[in-house]
């Protein structure tokens, strides 16, 4: 492993407690990455097999997985295959670590279903620059396979409402039909893909209006007002929409 002697660069660190599981035997390398990682909020736990592995995925979520190529028990690209087809982490991001550096060794790990490949020594500045990527792209693709599937649902339910999407139309607990105009329907369906997160009023611009409308602050605050209004959300106790002070809206409900 290549120690960096350079001081660390603040702007290149972008992972916010990530976990990370590091499958290695050579504990005086897991130890010295483990601690590496931790500068740039990187956690990580540090097995020794493929045994331990499994011990460790069934009892813990990981955004990455490094994995060394020659192991006690098992080698890497046969662990990775396993790993791959457990759909729980079969798209965990693999990164395989290895001193074989040969190019067809690389091809192989890609081919297994690795995402990355570092050929040790390892330069820890690049590793971390590593992690950050394949964990933004899992990150990414996640959030486009969620978003295709909302686009291709029907409806969507949260608490006893119904909001059908094809028909743009909103029933109530009582098998009510609350007409929304567009800009509400809009609104509504903007907090319904972001359950438990805060919007801000500008966010919430750009989700319930046409961009060539010209629109401000307070009209977003009247949309919401009106939705409350026709979800039955008491406005000075809301339950669903709720106002956070100087940040936004955020809508509180299970969405299903």
């Amino acid at each position: 492993m290549q120690a960096s002697s350079s001081t660390l660069v603040q702007a290149s660190v972008h992972a916010s407690h990530l976990q990370v599981l590091l499958v290695d035997d050579d504990t005086e390398i897991t130890t010295l990455l483990a601690r590496y990682l931790e500068k740039f909020d990187i956690r990580s736990m540090a097995v020794p097999d493929g045994k331990a592995m499994r011990i460790a995925l069934q009892t813990h979520n990981f955004d990455v997985i490094l994995l060394d190529l020659m192991l006690p028990d098992e080698d890497g690209l046969s662990l990775l295959r396993q790993l791959r087809q457990v759909s729980r982490h079969a798209s965990t991001p693999v990164i395989m670590l290895t001193a074989r550096g040969e190019f067809s060794d690389k091809i192989l790990g890609l081919e297994s279903g690795a995402d990355d490949y570092l050929v040790k020594p390892i330069d820890t500045r690049e590793l971390v620059a590593r992690i950050q990527s394949v964990s933004r792209r899992a990150q990414t693709s996640a959030q486009q396979m969620q978003e295709q599937r909302d686009s291709q649902a029907s409806e969507m339910r949260f608490d006893s409402w119904v909001l059908n999407l094809p028909a743009r139309q909103l029933s109530s607990p009582e098998k009510l039909i609350i007409p929304l105009s567009n800009a509400e329907f809009r609104l509504l369906l903007a907090f319904l893909k972001r359950p438990g997160q805060i919007l801000s009023r500008d966010q919430l611009i750009d989700f319930a209006h046409n961009k060539s409308t010209e629109v401000f602050d307070r009209s977003i605050d009247l949309l919401v007002s009106r939705l409350r209004q026709k979800l039955g959300d008491d406005p000075r106790h809301p339950v669903l929409l709720k106002t956070v002070r100087g940040e936004g809206y955020l809508f509180n409900a299970s969405v299903r």
